[in-house]
Formats: structure tokens, C-alpha cells, sequence
């Protein structure tokens, strides 16, 4: 009756020690849910009924799909499983071990032992070779350590908000990334339909050359000069399509799109004018001061710092006594393994441990842990003076960007008109086809000029926006997890 009840209590202790296993497996599982919230597998535009791509949803669709991104997210996941790691060392921990060996008695050790027996009973006998069994279940758990628990679990907290704020740099930088790439692109479709027009103008000439010379009152050289201007034009536009696709490409692939390819229907947003909030100057000192409280980058420095801190403390939990309380249920069985409740014994024990002298050991690693902490301060003054430095010369940039645009408006309004002035007087027979050609040419510029005037102002917006941190504000981002 006292082997049943053991046996019986076996399948009780197996589900005690699957709770935690069970635990773990939730959280893994929570963790993967936690991660797939930022994959690629759930779609953040239905492209069947998109045909035109904007800047918000060209940043949204990347948050959800970029891989990198989801390797960050999956930063994130791991320092918090460092955290529940931390924090389990202050529950007790629970042990159970078994082991069976056979044993065979070398023929002098048999005789010896058996000698040994029939000493106090001549009838004693030996079995050999023999099989032995031991069973133990023992629970441990460390009452004191000299803090190393408490800033182990410290640094693990800080450890995590770094890698979320590591999370989020990585969304600062990917949301630039996208928009650059993608302004980039508008000025290639911005250039092609300057050079379709370019192409329409000349085809317009060329026919009213070719009319002009069956009755007799056009040259053949204006037939031949407005082919020749097409044709440039046309291989203008074909250069600028090439350039489109490939600012496409980089685009997909920012976005983590399959084979790094938008879909054939859908094309971008046409360059809009400018804004008056794009107009509007940037309160520089505002603007750094942002910075300092809202930048990943520099929120990851400081809580780095904050983990060397606790890891100093952890160096010198060294300098402390260790105190564990023990207990165990051990059983041992020759023959079979059909254990009974007169096999086990049990054990509780309070050991205390503290370490003398370890040749400067622990100092050592006091010492190692303070150098870290003022190496990484170090680093962060010189991020804070870099990052201050880069939003006086964005500032500066979206300044003269603002000019640029003015100016370059300016003077595509007056090279249209005197264009159309030129094409008036040649069409009258009073302009020269030399003054057409240069009028055409300079407002072809001109029209170039403002599409990049006006796509460095936005990249210039997009810079300070990233250098301030703003930008994570600017678009719409999904919770940081």
C-alpha cells in the first residue's frame, strides 16, 4: 500500500512541474503574436482597389511588411523574455531527478565485501552484479544575494525599453527612408510629364512645319529641327521612365513588397505645389529641444546608460554573503525501482556562502561595468552635439530650399510666357526658329528646375523631421509594442 501511494503521487508531481513548462509555451506564443502584428502577412492597402500610391500609405504599408522592422519587433520580444528570465529568480526553484545503474564487483571487491559480510554471519551472500535506483525531488531557493536579483531585473527593464526605443529609431529612419525614396520617384514622374509636353510641342510644330512647307511657304530645315526635338525629347522621356522604374524598385522594396515590385496598376501621386506650412520657417531652438526628449536614438543612449548603472550594482553584489534555502525528498532502491514510502528520506538545509578573497575579482568587475557606463556617456554627448549640429544645417537647407522654390516658380511662370510669346511671333512669320528653340529649351528647364526645387524642399523637410524625431509624429504609426 505504501509503494501505490508514491506511484500514485508520480502523476500529481509530473503536472506540478508542467505548469511552468505550460507557461512558457504562453508566452512564446504571446511573443509570436506580438510579432506578427508587424509582419508582412497582414495587408495595409487593398491594392485591387488602389491605383494611385500616397506618401501615408506607402509609410504604413512599410511598418507593417519591411523585414527590418520585424527583426526590431523581435528585439523587443527578446529583452522582454530577459525580463521574465530576471524576475524568475525570485521564485523557488523546483528539481526532480531519478537515475538506475547496474553495478558488477570486480571479483577482488566481491570477495573482500563478501568476507566483510560473513564476518558477522557466516551464511551472508552478495549479489553481483547488482541494480541500484535513486530518486530525489529538491526545491532551492536563494534568500538573499546581495541585490544582484533586484538591479538584474533592473537592468533587464532598462534592457527592454532600449530595445523599444531601438524599435522605434528603426520606424524614424524606415519612415525617412520611404519618403525620400519616394519623392524621388515623383521627381522621375514629374520629368516625364515635362518631357511629354516637351514631345506634344514639338510634334504641334512639326505639323504646322510640314503644312507650311506642301504650300510652299516653310522651310525644310524648320521640318527637320522640330524632328530632331521631338526625337530629344522623347529620349528624355524615355531616360526619366527608366529612372521612375528604378526609383519604383527601391521604393517596393522599402515597403517589403514581393519581389520588390509595386503592382502594374498602381502608380504614384503627382507632385503637388507647395504648402505654406512647408513655406513656414522652423524655430530652430524649438526644434532641438525636441529633439532631446523625443529622438529613439538618444532615449536609447540614456536608457543604456541606466542598464550599466544596475550593472555596477550587479558587480557588486560580489561584496555580499549568499544565503539559500534548500529542502529535498531522496529515495534509494536496490533490485528494481518500485519505490516505497520507506526508501525516501528528506533534507532541509539553510547554506550560507561568501567569498574571501578572489583576487580582485569582484572590483575588477566593478571597475569594468563604471568604465562602460561613462564610455557610453561619452556617446551620448556626442550624439546629442551631433544631433544638434544636423538640425541647425537642416534648418538652414529647408531655408534655402523655401528660396529655391520662390525663385524657380518665379521663373517658369515668366519663361511660359515668354515661350508663348516667341511661338506667337514665329507662327507669324516674325520670330526666328533660333528663339523658339532656346524659348522651348529654357522652359523645359525651367519646368525641371521647379520639380527638383520643390522635391529638395520636401527632403529637406523629411531630414529635419527625422534629424527633431518629429517624423514618427508627422505619419501615422502603429503602437510600439
Amino acid at each position: 500500500m505504501k509503494r501505490r501511494s508514491l506511484w500514485f503521487a508520480i502523476p500529481m508531481l509530473c503536472c506540478v512541474l508542467a505548469l511552468p513548462v505550460a507557461g512558457i509555451a504562453q508566452e512564446g506564443d504571446a511573443a509570436a503574436a506580438s510579432v506578427k502584428k508587424y509582419s508582412g502577412n497582414s495587408p495595409a492597402v487593398d491594392w485591387a482597389a488602389t491605383s494611385t500610391l500616397d506618401l501615408e500609405a506607402a509609410v504604413k504599408i512599410a511598418l507593417v511588411g519591411n523585414p527590418g522592422l520585424e527583426a526590431a519587433a523581435a528585439r523587443v520580444q527578446q529583452a522582454k523574455a530577459q525580463v521574465d528570465q530576471a524576475r524568475s529568480t525570485y521564485f523557488p526553484w523546483l528539481d526532480a531527478n531519478a537515475s538506475g545503474a547496474r553495478v558488477d564487483l570486480s571479483e577482488n571487491t566481491y570477495q573482500e565485501n563478501l568476507a566483510m559480510a560473513r564476518f558477522f554471519n557466516p551464511t551472508a551472500s552478495i549479489q553481483n552484479p547488482e541494480d541500484y535506483y535513486n530518486a530525489n525531488l529538491t526545491v532551492s531557493w536563494t534568500l538573499f544575494d546581495g541585490f544582484e536579483r533586484k538591479f538584474s531585473n533592473a537592468s533587464a527593464r532598462y534592457g527592454e525599453q532600449s530595445s523599444a526605443a531601438a524599435l522605434k529609431d528603426a520606424r524614424r529612419l524606415l519612415i525617412s527612408a520611404v519618403a525620400l525614396s519616394y519623392f524621388s520617384a515623383q521627381l522621375a514622374l514629374e520629368n516625364i510629364a515635362i518631357a511629354k509636353a516637351d514631345e506634344a510641342f514639338n510634334q504641334r510644330q512639326l505639323a504646322d512645319a510640314e503644312a507650311r512647307q506642301r504650300v510652299g511657304t516653310g522651310a525644310l530645315s524648320d521640318v527637320l529641327n522640330f524632328q530632331v526635338r521631338k526625337n530629344q525629347a522623347k529620349t528624355t522621356r524615355i531616360n526619366q521612365e527608366y529612372q521612375y522604374e528604378i526609383a519604383l524598385y527601391g521604393l517596393a522594396a522599402l515597403l517589403g513588397l514581393p519581389d520588390s515590385r509595386l503592382p502594374n496598376h498602381v502608380q504614384l501621386a503627382r507632385l503637388s505645389p507647395e504648402t505654406a506650412v512647408e513655406l513656414s520657417s522652423p524655430a530652430v531652438d524649438d526644434l532641438i529641444a525636441t529633439a532631446m526628449d523625443h529622438r529613439p536614438d538618444i532615449q536609447q543612449a540614456q536608457w543604456g546608460i541606466k542598464q550599466t548603472d544596475a550593472q555596477v550594482n550587479i558587480a557588486r553584489s560580489g561584496n555580499y554573503p549568499t544565503v539559500v534555502l534548500a529542502g529535498s525528498l531522496e529515495g534509494e532502491r536496490a533490485e528494481d525501482p518500485g519505490f516505497g514510502q520507506d526508501d525516501f528520506g528528506n533534507r532541509v538545509q539553510v547554506g550560507l556562502s561568501y567569498n574571501l578573497f578572489a583576487g580582485g575579482y569582484t572590483q575588477a568587475r566593478v571597475r569594468e561595468a563604471r568604465q562602460r557606463k561613462v564610455e557610453l556617456e561619452k556617446r551620448l554627448d556626442e550624439l546629442i552635439l551631433s544631433a544638434t549640429s544636423e538640425i541647425r544645417s537642416s534648418v538652414a537647407l529647408v531655408a534655402t530650399a523655401q528660396t529655391q522654390v520662390a525663385l524657380q516658380r518665379e521663373n517658369v511662370d515668366l519663361v511660359q510666357r515668354t515661350r508663348d510669346l516667341v511661338e506667337k511671333e514665329y507662327n507669324a512669320g516674325q520670330g526666328s526658329l533660333v528663339r523658339l528653340n532656346e524659348a522651348q529649351k529654357d522652359l523645359t528647364t525651367a519646368q525641371s528646375n521647379l520639380a527638383l526645387a520643390l522635391v529638395g524642399l520636401r527632403q529637406a523637410w523629411v531630414e529635419l523631421e527625422t534629424r527633431t524625431g518629429n517624423i514618427l509624429a508627422t505619419y501615422a504609426t502603429p503602437d510600439a509594442p
